[in-house]
């Protein structure tokens, strides 16, 4: 009797392990076969001279590694992908959480306009990157740069013009992905504990200081949350410069995405595009885990 009792319980126990299993096993293959595998094929052809035209592939070591500090347009394109990076996060930020807090408040029309701040995340970013496109162009046939010239100011030619074209991605890029972090920190704005707010209200914090000592700090996790995704988005950033400025005027909004691409699918030399690929990977790795080491410190309550 007791053997049978033992006996149920293990066929009990490996028909669970078997149901888990089934879960587990799909998933577990569509990472190894869409994600590991990619990953360490990328590393393989960083150290190949592999050419896409011809097909051919031959074993080269680090030198595709090597060649990458010796290349000023790889330089520039780091250098880009910060000052990119550096635009596009704390506007996201700072913008997405005054944002939320006033929306957060349900003061008359907030509806409306989470709506139509939400909208850009909803559209193609293809159908986004045209229609800012068109409106930047320059002299007066942009619609920008008409209205622009009707109060007596003249437009730059937003796109060709070195430092504006980088200023113009980034806010466009901005735009384009604010909702989403609103609504993301509208639910930490509306989970926030009111007993605690209004104790600070009862002792005399308001306005900034209630906001710095008391709101903010409680918010930290997801501010960290939010400025890891918007990091690795905008690190990954492609449609935007594909189709506004192709990496122009004279390189200066070509990120590593873009570079990558134009290695791999322009020069055809996708050994060399696959070690930049493995350089923005580590970039992306490392800012991360930066980010997440600081969450410990930075996310907590302080009174």
């Amino acid at each position: 009797m007791k053997h049978q009792k033992v006996d149920s319980l293990r066929s009990m126990h490996q028909r669970e392990a078997l149901v888990g299993w089934a879960f587990v096993t799909p998933q577990m293959a569509g990472f190894i076969i869409f994600v590991l595998l990619p990953l360490f094929s990328v590393f393989a052809y960083g150290m190949q001279d592999k050419n896409l035209l011809f097909g051919t592939s031959t074993f080269i070591g680090f030198e595709n590694f090597t060649r990458l500090f010796k290349d000023p347009l790889f330089t520039k394109s780091m250098v880009n992908t910060l000052v990119f990076s550096a635009g596009v996060v704390p506007l996201n930020l700072i913008f997405s959480l005054l944002l939320a807090l006033y929306l957060g408040k349900g003061k008359n029309g907030a509806l409306f306009v989470r709506g139509i701040i939400f909208l850009p995340v909803v559209t193609s970013g293809v159908a986004w990157a045209i229609v800012w496109k068109y409106l930047l162009q320059g002299g007066t046939a942009g619609p920008l740069n008409w209205l622009l010239d009707q109060i007596g100011i003249a437009g730059p030619n937003w796109l060709f013009e070195k430092g504006w074209a980088m200023t113009s991605v980034i806010v466009t890029r901005v735009m384009k992905n604010l909702g989403m972090n609103v609504l993301i920190f509208m639910g930490a704005v509306m989970n926030m504990p009111e007993d605690v707010i209004e104790a600070a209200r009862i002792d005399g914090a308001k306005g900034w200081k209630l906001f710095h000592k008391i709101k903010l700090p409680l918010l930290m996790p997801t501010v960290m949350m939010v400025t890891i995704v918007t990091v690795i988005g905008s690190m990954r950033v492609f449609d935007t410069i594909k189709l506004m400025t192709d990496g122009g005027p004279e390189g200066s909004t070509m990120v590593l995405v873009y570079y990558i691409y134009h290695q791999a699918f322009k020069m055809f030399d996708t050994g060399y595009a696959s070690a930049i690929a493995v350089v923005l990977f580590l970039v992306v790795l490392l800012l991360t885990a930066l980010q997440w080491v600081m969450r410990k410190r930075i996310s907590y309550y302080e009174a």
